[in-house]
């Protein structure tokens, strides 16, 4: 079945072009972690209401931010002739599977419920402050107030004060090791704490990701902080428009400065130590393999959101995003397992499905066809520069230790350059990948 037709759109409100439904309501009965208490801000007010209570229920006025569809609440789905059923075994409280080229919602569960992020929400960390923090080879020297409030059982990558760092070690501390300690480094970089939340929360508003509330730049849990699936999953997008922001979320594994230390004869030395994404879809695990066609994005735990994850793969020349928040099954990675057949399913469905809605585009965004964007300055992204692709696999280390878990059967997943967001085209690139043969 054909996808649905772009127009361009300056409100917040977007409506999607079908109404058309085989809508398969399920409840989803969780005694997993508390819902956020959140408050949202002025223009939230206009679009969605925050969870009051650890319900299981969520809200009867969800946004329609995207599709009037994507604001109902349970499993929402427009199968075709020959259409795969989603499947049966899902239990996130919500879910959204999505084209990252086109936007369109292939479908969704509860898309637009306003529960507590976890880590992923420093997927809008990074989108914000790439542009501000993109030298890598700038340097930063800690001072204690840098680390000042970071929470009690925070995931941490190792950061110590009076050492110094290059912006390029403290984003993939954010983007491996998930580093509330980076996280907050960069923050204060950024002009401190607080101001990194307005410019996070600004943002957010810019994307029209307007479920989002921002407390804490590393999505640790505190009252009010929220975001949905939808958000979660454009914000995704938007960061996969960015060079940096797709290098580091797809990096499997590198090398991290140490503590600097004196021998016995007075000599200083600094050693590195290895971090390892925690995206167990791009690592693997035990029991679960590296799903094919992986390219990041985040993943977050914490007990207020239980397990969170948004995740980006390419298969046959289709870029799929899933987003899923808090499964109620209390299994071993049960959120990669949700999304890996979320996944599945799409790439099945992708074109015998009618969209449920769609991922809207910022509110800047060039709504002309335009031309495409000219590649970035450093060379096509994603490439060295002189056109040979980032990586190999999912075991393989590229310089400094970095290793981009990309394989696909066939070819290797480079992804391409972008600038303006185009909107009546193939977005958001035009094209978001090219496959290369393995070398």
């Amino acid at each position: 079945m054909s996808a649905m037709k772009k127009t361009a759109k300056s409100s917040l409100l977007v409506t999607s072009a079908t109404l058309l439904t085989l809508s398969l309501t399920t409840t989803v009965i969780a005694a997993g972690p508390a819902v956020a208490d959140g408050t949202p801000t002025p223009s939230q007010k206009a679009t969605s209401k925050a969870s009051t209570s650890p319900s299981a229920t969520p809200p009867a006025d969800m946004s329609t931010v995207g599709g009037p569809q994507l604001g109902k609440a349970g499993t929402q789905v427009n199968l075709g002739s020959g259409a795969p059923v989603l499947p049966k075994d899902l239990s996130a409280r919500s879910w959204v599977v999505a084209d990252a080229e086109s936007g369109d919602v292939l479908a969704a569960h509860n898309a637009h419920w306003r529960l507590a992020p976890a880590s992923t929400l420093k997927m809008l960390f990074a989108d914000t402050l790439l542009p501000k923090f993109s030298q890598r080879e700038e340097k930063h020297k800690v001072v204690p107030s840098d680390l000042a409030g970071i929470g009690p059982g925070s995931s941490v990558v190792g950061i110590k004060e009076n050492e110094t760092y290059t912006v390029k070690d403290l984003w993939l501390g954010v983007f491996l090791a998930s580093g509330n300690d980076a996280v907050r480094v960069l923050s204060a970089m950024n002009g401190g704490v607080d101001q990194t939340v307005q410019d996070m929360n600004a943002h957010a508003e810019e994307l029209q990701a307007l479920d989002t509330h921002v407390v804490s730049p590393d999505g640790y849990d505190e009252v009010g902080q929220v975001s949905s699936a939808y958000d979660l999953t454009l914000i995704a997008r938007s960061g996969l428009q960015k060079k940096d922001f797709r290098e580091y979320a797809s990096t499997v594994r590198a090398k991290f400065p140490g503590e600097t230390k004196k021998n016995k004869k007075g000599k200083t030395t600094r050693k590195s130590f290895e971090i390892q994404n925690t995206n167990r879809l791009l690592t693997g695990a035990n029991g679960l393999g590296v799903y094919r066609g992986i390219a990041g994005v985040k993943n977050g735990n914490t007990t207020n959101a239980g397990s969170t994850f948004t995740g980006v793969a390419e298969r046959d020349g289709k870029v799929l995003l899933v987003t899923v928040m808090n499964p109620e099954k209390d299994e071993s990675y049960e959120v990669y397992k949700e999304t890996a057949r979320l996944l599945d399913w799409g790439f099945q469905a992708a074109d015998k499905v009618e969209p449920v809605g769609e991922l809207v585009p910022p509110k800047s965004a060039d709504t002309g066809t335009g031309t495409q964007p000219d590649a970035e300055a450093s060379g096509e992204a994603g490439g060295s520069g002189d056109g040979s692709p980032v990586a190999a696999s999912a075991q393989g280390t590229g310089s400094s230790g970095v290793g981009v878990a990309l394989g696909i059967t066939g070819g290797v997943l480079v992804l391409l350059a972008g600038g303006a967001f185009l909107v009546n085209r193939r977005w958001p690139l035009p094209d978001l990948v090219r496959r290369r043969p393995r070398r």
